[in-house]
């Protein structure tokens, strides 16, 4: 029999509690892939973790992220929290940098301090791939809004940092507030476009001490609606910087996200352009709030 041990941690959270939910394994290369699956299913996080390797390969650790469906080569969230509990149980002491190896690629998390116990952790994300734009019209109709809610500053895109994800601002928080998918078109869209998120954002948050409100969705996934989506948001601080949305030459916005579905979420996002790239950071605070050992 096998045992494994892990830690639940919520993300983007300013208290435990908030945030979003992940599990992180202390695999260390005892389980097989269709186990990881098993245990990401089980568990019906958006994502589980599973550090495959507890000794750093090239200054880094080796990490797996399956959601409850398949494995994907990056996500925001799982990043932030895995790094955390390196620091915490693996490591145990106060670290600047963890460096996880994802199927993408090396992704650096930095500890910066805030006062306080709770440090925010920062995640540099790939260079940004802006892609395919779509029609608002569609997009109205797939989020039940009229199509005068959609905001024109700034394109319906396709973006990605390593998981793609669709971009669409609407006018206010009451619209944003009262979205609903609709089935039918929104799985014609995935059929076309693949396995990608939908980001509907205002420039208007939640309380006053955020800059913007977002909502994402990734039923794809089996997770109708996300409370905190780091890979989605490093594509929309990019998308910030490429289309000026806040006149402005760099990044450095707060945003909530998860509000309607209990689980309060807050993230920080910062953009700038460095040697003609553009370089997207996404921060947050994390906190372990469980853990516990799976039979296998």
């Amino acid at each position: 029999m096998k045992e494994v041990e892990y830690f639940i941690v919520d993300v983007f959270a300013e208290a435990k509690f908030c945030g979003n939910q992940l599990a992180v394994f202390l695999d260390d290369g005892r389980l097989s892939s269709e186990e990881m699956q098993t245990i990401a299913r089980e568990m019906n996080f958006s994502e589980t973790t599973f550090i495959t390797s507890l000794t750093p390969r090239n200054g880094a650790y080796d990490t797996r992220i399956f959601t409850p469906v398949n494995e994907i080569p990056f996500a925001g969230h799982p990043t932030l929290g895995t790094a955390l509990v390196i620091a915490e149980k693996v490591l145990q002491e106060p670290v600047d940098t963890i460096g996880l190896n994802l199927e993408m690629g090396s992704i650096p998390v930095a500890f910066v301090a805030q006062g306080g116990d709770q440090s925010i952790l920062w995640m540099t994300q790939k260079e940004p791939v802006f892609g395919e734009e779509y029609d608002l019209v569609d997009f109205a109709a797939m989020l039940s809004i009229d199509k005068v809610r959609i905001r024109t500053t700034g394109p319906i895109q396709m973006v990605s940092t390593g998981l793609p994800t669709v971009i669409v601002g609407v006018q206010d928080l009451e619209t944003l507030q009262q979205i609903k998918v609709q089935p039918e078109p929104y799985r014609a869209f995935i059929d076309k476009a693949g396995d990608v998120n939908l980001l509907v954002y205002c420039m208007k948050g939640y309380t006053e001490a955020q800059d913007i409100a977002v909502r994402v969705f990734a039923d794809w996934a089996r997770v109708p609606e996300d409370p905190a989506t780091g890979s989605a948001n490093g594509c929309f601080a990019a998308y910030l910087l490429q289309h000026n949305i806040l006149n402005t030459e760099n990044v450095d916005v707060t945003v909530g996200q998860g509000y309607e579905l209990g689980r309060p979420s807050q993230l920080y996002l910062k953009a700038k352009a460095v040697d003609g790239r553009i370089e997207p950071r996404v921060g947050g605070k994390a906190f372990i709030v469980a853990n516990g050992k799976m039979q296998l």
